[in-house]
This record gives structure tokens, C-alpha cells and sequence, in this order.
């Protein structure tokens, strides 16, 4: 899934897109400043009456995606370039920060954060996608031309990408199918929270690129970094801090289960709205 979405990408984009960091900063405020305190008000407001279920919630708040919002900016038409430096950037946020807020908002110390798991996240979802897809391009490109890269090679990834997605929700699905059907009303239950933290998100982070007269394809970017999260991190920290058929833990699978259809909704929503951008084009 992963390289699909890296291997059009044009490296001197990359640099481009380093001389513009409002869209970076956006993602930093709305990960790391806003994202963590909402759920945990949320999650304290509406589970009040279920405390156990509460922790789970909140790891997902802490936790900004790192690896499959970059395949909902390919879907999206987002700029890639400005992408990639901005997933990177928080990737590398999250070594520094997710331990001292996680241990601030679940007010315990010692939060055991899986380094390796974050690391290997990085690495398989960020640098070696990256990685290959700036070899292949330039191996591709050399031997076949630009023209064959852009009209037969990439086209063909593309669609080996959509059958990744499916094969990721079926597998996904079929892991938390059970819970779903023995515990429907829980799932209603854990799911509000999470529906209006991401309804939340969404509502600010979009309009804001809008307004500040952005283009469409570094708004839509802002708005899926920064609404998404890294459930994989979220399910092992809470695996780990309060066992596997904690609470918790299950609140934390209700994640994903939202999340994948959400952001579909979302990049469905910037594909009929980005006529709408930049802004001053409507006002000129």
C-alpha cells in the first residue's frame, strides 16, 4: 500500500514543499496541543460511567499516524511532497513526546511506550517505502522514459495498491468481527468519543487551510494528518499497560474500525470540494 503512494514523488517537490512549513505546523499544533486534551475530554464525558474504557480512548488521541495516512493523501490527490515531510516530521515528534503525554493525561508514571514497535513503524512505513520508491523511480525512469513511468508503470502499482487496501480491511475486520457482534451496543457506546473527536478535527483543520488560502492539496493533507491516528500504537501501549482483554485494549480496536471508513469519507469529501481552492482564486 505504502509504495504506491511514495514512488510518484519527485524529490525536488520534496525540497519545494520544505520552504512552505504552515501546513507542517498546523499538523504539530492539531497533533500534539489539541488532539490529546479533546479525547481525553471527551472520553471523561462521555464514558464517565465506565472509567475502565477510558485509558484506551485516550492512547488513541496521543497516538498521529504515521503510515496509512499517507496512502489517504494518495487517495485524496494531496500533495505527496508536503505529505512525506510532514508525516516524517510527527513520526519523529512521536519518539519525543508520546511518553511524558501519555503519562500527563493517564496521570501514571513509567508509561512503557513500544520503542520498537514506533521504530519499526517508521521504518517500514515511512523510510523504506521512501527509499525504494526514489530507486525504482530513477532505475524506472532511466531505462523506459518518463512517459512509460507515468502512463503504464505507475497506473499498474496503483491498482496492486487498491488490493492491499481490501485485503488490509478484510484482515482488519475479521479480527474484531466478534467483539462487534457480541458486544454491538458497547461498540455504539465507545464509538461516540471517538466520532466526535474526529468530527472535531476534521471541522477545524479543513476550513483553516481555506480560509488561510492554501491549496486544495496542502489543506486536504493538514486534515488528514492531523485527524487521523496510529491505532497499531495505541493497541500495543494499551496491551501492554492493562493486558490484552483489558478494557482498554478493546476500546482502542474501536479505532481502526472507525478510522478506515472515516477517512474514506473524508478524501471523498475533498475530491468533491477542491474546485473550491485556493481561496483568493474565488476572490479574484
Amino acid at each position: 500500500m505504502m509504495y504506491p503512494t511514495v514512488v510518484g514523488i519527485r524529490f525536488s517537490d520534496v525540497k519545494k514543499a520544505a520552504r512552505n512549513p504552515k501546513p507542517l505546523l498546523v499538523t504539530i499544533i492539531a497533533n500534539w496541543v489539541i488532539a490529546p486534551p479533546l479525547m481525553t475530554f471527551l472520553a471523561n464525558t462521555f464514558l464517565a460511567g465506565s472509567p475502565q474504557y477510558i485509558p484506551g480512548l485516550i492512547l488513541l488521541g496521543l497516538s498521529p499516524c504515521t503510515a496509512m495516512v499517507m496512502w489517504w493523501m494518495f487517495l485524496a490527490r494531496g500533495d505527496m511532497a508536503q505529505g512525506l515531510i510532514n508525516t516524517a516530521f510527527n513520526a519523529l515528534l512521536m519518539l519525543v513526546l508520546y511518553a511524558p503525554l501519555a503519562a500527563l493525561y493517564l496521570g501514571v508514571s513509567g508509561i512503557p511506550v513500544p520503542w520498537d514497535l514506533i521504530g519499526v513503524s517508521v521504518l517500514v512505513f515511512i523510510a523504506l517505502p521512501v527509499a525504494a520508491g526514489a530507486i525504482s523511480r530513477r532505475v524506472i525512469i532511466r531505462r523506459k522514459g518518463e512517459e512509460w513511468f507515468k502512463d503504464v508503470y505507475n497506473p499498474a502499482v496503483g491498482k496492486i495498491s487498491i488490493v492491499a487496501l481490501l485485503v488490509t480491511l478484510i484482515v482488519l475486520f475479521s479480527f474484531a468481527g466478534q467483539r462487534i457482534l457480541d458486544n454491538p451496543l458497547l461498540v455504539g457506546y465507545l464509538a461516540l468519543p471517538n466520532l466526535l473527536h474526529y468530527a472535531i478535527m476534521i471541522s477545524w483543520t479543513y476550513p483553516l487551510g481555506y480560509f488561510l488560502g492554501w491549496k486544495y492539496e496542502s489543506a486536504i493533507d493538514t486534515t488528514l494528518i492531523g485527524s487521523s491516528s496510529h491505532f497499531e500504537v495505541a493497541i500495543a501501549v494499551a496491551v501492554t499497560l492493562y493486558s490484552i482483554g483489558s478494557e482498554a485494549a478493546l476500546a482502542t480496536v474501536i479505532g481502526p474500525l472507525l478510522e478506515v471508513p472515516l477517512m474514506l469519507s473524508v478524501v471523498k469529501l475533498g475530491l468533491r470540494t477542491r474546485k473550491y481552492f485556493p481561496r483568493k482564486k474565488q476572490l479574484a
